[in-house]
């Protein structure tokens, strides 16, 4: 019994090291931060931020204080990832190690039937259909998503599918490891996946059949469905997939434009070839660096002889602003990836570049916290507009003579416009800064913190040294020296991607990768199968379609049919007859609307009755005006008389050659038809009793007639009626035959030959 608890007691003592060495390296993040095992992710980083500013090596004395930071920093990593947080709690595992290969490989490196068919003089090359080359390079669901996926951004991966006992499998193993060797020097990885052991993966990305190759470009899915034994093929497949315009082609023509179009913050490259085609190394180098370079591919003699490049070379060119020689070239027979990417990584910026992004940003003013390593950033802060394109120039040539290091202080410019939440970040509280055309010196110490510094006086668009060039100097060579700081301090938000598309590209683009994705992992059966679907739907639709049109049709004929019924008992017009077409009655309300408030081209047809004449003249009013129904130029209304006379006359006053005083009879008025032109401020009569009177013409050597001088209100010469006693018109007219004649006259209202009454405004509608 003793020796049995002194064994457990040893093996708890080497499990308790074990533990310890693994974790003595971090110590217990729960302890570090103050919080308690089962804290969410909130108090996690309430309690990281509070920790960081309390034990920031620029905040505080202790000497320890770096050690701390980091010690907390490592801490908040481990916890906030939910995985690493699980191992931890489970096993107290602190260092991430899903970095590392998985092992399937066999026991046994040999193939285990190679000895039983060596025994009977058959001899197969196992070692070159060896399926342990896979295992080599297989990768989890994890590294999937935490390392490939990422790197796809800039990298294309290669990932074949596969399991241990496919017979298919086995017979591209040697295909695969040629396609390895070729593709790797130009830049594109090759991954594989143990189907059997990551189904989920298998899933995602629609894996049907095995073997099965996919290529991923910036974490976008394209399924190869020929077969993997031609290298050839599978090349022309990945030319095919890379994005769109990636390299343009350019000639004499257009290389000007192509390399002026460094606006887009971007350096220009020029590819050229002895070949017609472009090769998929610089395909791939040029998806390497699409952000930071355009490149172009050259087809043209007479740009081989304008920058003299061999004609039996590859050549790439790199231009910044100055695009009358290129910063950097390289030429060789056949140009090595890592040399081609290590030239272009070393000018992958122009000679001021713009911040136009965050990753911009990190790249050219990296962060820094200690004080004797600290890399300057010199910020110049102006618009998009064309007008300080000279201040950039400016200070792009003062960049250009500056004495200081790249590796020390970063000349850099950014449009006010479109980083404005960063820019007035910068501007301490308090102070009235105007940041258009001033310096600005960043230090950035983490990810959101920067300190800063506004160098006095505005930017001059002059190239000769001024007294802002004088002080950016000094401030500059005293900022550098590790005993200064930079006096304020800002918590500033990540820049907006300048380059960046729009919602609606962004839901374009997706949805167009998406039918390819869907295309790509679909099948040939299951491609029938949905042709066969979206048929059958769209004979539905189309039957459905066709039905709706035979009815619509049988609505059409009935609505005809009752429209004839209904114009047939017009004829034969009673007391009981309703109106189906709209009048507008004329009042305080609808005056502006009616008269005012037309607009060009249209007229209202006013109708003047009084209460005991409205059942006798609105029949006949609505019957002659009704084939002029669907004219949207015309308005019909009535006016009460009892109700509009002070108006009317008013009007009719207006009309007048010379200022006299009307008096009016309300019921002679009854019956009258005005033709409203309110935008013109013209207006024409009918009356049964009195009708319009033709202008007569000055006769050669004779005498001029004359308009009657009577202007008699009831019998209409005022509005210039015939009022001659020899053509005067006696007889009675009765309420029903007044408007006998108003289809005529409207006739000739749209023949233009009705005579107009102009007036110079609208009068004021009673209100009552």
């Amino acid at each position: 019994m003793k020796w049995g608890a002194t064994l457990w007691i040893y093996c708890a003592l080497i499990v308790f090291c074990a533990l310890w060495g693994v974790t003595s390296a971090l110590g217990n993040p729960y302890q570090i931060l103050g919080v308690h095992q089962r804290a969410s992710q909130p108090e996690i980083r309430k309690a990281y931020k509070q920790l960081v500013k309390e034990w920031h090596p620029d905040k505080s004395n202790d000497p320890n204080a770096e050690e701390r930071f980091v010690e907390i920093k490592q801490a908040y990593e481990l916890l906030s990832d939910p995985d690493r947080r699980q191992r931890y709690d489970i096993h107290g595992i602190t260092e991430d190690d899903f970095y590392k290969k998985p092992n399937y490989a066999p026991l046994h490196t040999n193939h285990p039937f190679e000895d039983l068919f060596a025994q009977h003089g058959a001899h197969f090359n196992f070692q070159e259909n060896d399926i342990t080359f896979f295992h080599k390079l297989s990768i989890t669901t994890r590294q999937y998503d935490k390392i490939v996926v990422p790197k796809s951004r800039k990298t294309p991966y290669l990932i074949f599918f596969y399991t241990d006992w496919c017979f298919q499998c086995i017979q591209t193993a040697p295909y695969c490891r040629k396609l390895v060797d070729y593709l790797e020097p130009l830049g594109v990885n090759f991954a594989t996946v143990h189907s059997g052991r990551e189904k989920n993966l298998g899933r995602r990305l629609s894996i049907h059949t095995l073997p099965c190759l996919v290529l991923l470009l910036d974490g976008d899915i394209f399924v190869y469905k020929e077969t993997i034994t031609s290298i050839q093929r599978i090349i022309e497949f990945i030319r095919n997939k890379m994005p769109y315009k990636l390299v343009t082609k350019v000639n004499s023509d257009d290389v000007d434009d192509f390399l002026n179009g460094w606006d887009d913050n971007r350096v220009r490259g020029l590819i050229f070839e002895p070949r017609s085609t472009i090769r998929l190394r610089y395909l791939v180098t040029a998806y390497h660096f699409r952000h930071r370079v355009a490149f172009a591919f050259v087809d043209s003699h007479e740009l081989r002889s304008r920058y003299q490049v061999p004609h039996d070379m590859d050549t790439v060119l790199l231009f910044n602003e100055n695009t009358s020689y290129p910063m950097a070239s390289v030429s060789m027979k056949d140009i090595p990836t890592p040399t081609l990417q290590h030239i272009i990584s070393s000018n992958q910026y122009l000679s001021l570049p713009r911040l136009s992004s965050q990753e911009v940003l990190e790249s050219l003013c990296p962060e820094e916290w200690n004080k004797p390593r600290k890399k300057l950033c010199v910020l110049l802060v102006i618009s998009s507009s064309h007008v300080f394109h000279p201040y950039r120039q400016s200070f792009m040539y003062f960049s250009q003579q500056s004495p200081y290091s790249v590796e020390k202080v970063r000349f850099v410019y950014v449009y006010y416009d479109k980083q404005p939440e960063f820019v007035n970040s910068l501007v301490p509280e308090g102070e009235i800064i105007q940041p258009l055309l001033r310096l600005v010196v960043l230090w950035r110490r983490d990810m959101s913190h920067v300190r800063y510094e506004w160098v006095p006086g505005k930017w001059d668009a002059d190239k000769n040294f001024s007294d802002t060039t004088s002080a950016l100097e000094k401030t500059i060579t005293r900022l550098l020296k590790p005993s200064e700081t930079l006096p304020n301090e800002a918590s500033v938000k990540d820049l907006v991607d300048e380059h960046a598309r729009g919602l609606m590209g962004r839901i374009y683009t997706r949805v167009i990768q998406f039918i390819e994705t869907t295309y790509e992992g679909m099948t040939r059966d299951q491609i029938l199968a949905l042709f066969s679907i979206l048929g059958t739907i769209l004979f539905i639709l189309g039957i459905g379609y066709f039905m709706a049109y035979l009815v619509r049709i049988e609505e059409e004929s009935i609505q005809k049919h009752k429209a004839k019924t209904s114009n047939n008992n017009n004829d034969g017009i009673n007391s009981s007859y309703q109106p189906e077409l709209r009048l507008h009655e004329m009042r305080s309300e609808s005056y502006n609307a009616l008269v005012r408030l037309l607009k060009p081209g249209c007229r209202t047809i006013v109708l003047v009755l009084d209460m005991q004449s409205r059942q006798q003249l609105i029949p006949p009013f609505h019957k002659a005006v009704w084939p002029y129904r669907k004219n949207k130029t015309l308005m019909f209304s009535y006016i009460y008389i009892e109700r509009g006379l002070k108006w009317y006359k008013e009007l009719l006053q207006l009309s007048l050659p010379d200022d006299r005083d009307l008096n009016i009879n309300p019921r002679n008025c009854v019956g009258t038809v005005l033709a409203i032109n309110g935008h013109r401020k013209y207006f024409c009569v009918f009356h049964a009793k009195h009708m319009e009177r033709k202008k007569k013409k000055k006769l050669k050597n004779g005498p001029t007639t004359t308009a009657a001088t009577e202007f008699d209100c009831e019998s209409g010469a005022f509005i210039g009626f015939n009022s001659d006693s020899s053509e005067s018109d006696d007889s009675i007219l009765l309420q029903g035959t007044l408007l006998d004649g108003f289809s005529n006259w409207l006739d000739r209202l749209f023949e233009g030959t009705t005579q107009r009454f102009h007036v110079n405004y609208w009068p004021e509608f009673p209100i009552k």
